[in-house]
């Protein structure tokens, strides 16, 4: 992966928060989209990083909805249980490797991310 220039310390603290924010999971519905969501939306126009981190970050949980949707369907055919554990736990590892790789300055790209927000 190729180095990012970043501007300012922050930039780079708030692209990591772009995906650390996604562990809002853990406390409220949809806060693995919502919080991603929400600290694009704030400062999007104001770090470049940041609008590009926080749309694969979009991207990625939005793609993971789905994947979670699928699978809690298959639950009814036996498979569907393991899928939903592989997906929680591949998630959560990802929002740790993103958000490490973000804030020493690299970019991340989400492995199994639809595009939906380009």
């Amino acid at each position: 992966m190729e180095p990012i220039v970043y501007v300012s310390n922050e930039e780079r603290t708030m692209a990591m928060l772009c995906h650390l924010s996604a562990l809002a999971m853990f406390v409220i519905p949809f806060g693995s989209i919502l919080g991603p969501l929400i600290v694009w939306l704030i400062k999007k126009d104001q770090y470049v990083e940041v609008d590009k981190q926080g749309k694969d970050a979009l991207n990625f949980h939005i793609s993971m909805l789905i994947y979670t949707i699928v699978s809690g369907m298959l639950v009814l055919i036996g498979v569907g249980i393991l899928f939903l554990i592989g997906i929680g736990v591949f998630k959560l590892v990802m929002i740790i490797v993103a958000s490490v790789r973000s804030n020493s300055g690299e970019r991340f790209a989400y492995p199994l991310a639809l595009r939906f927000i380009s």
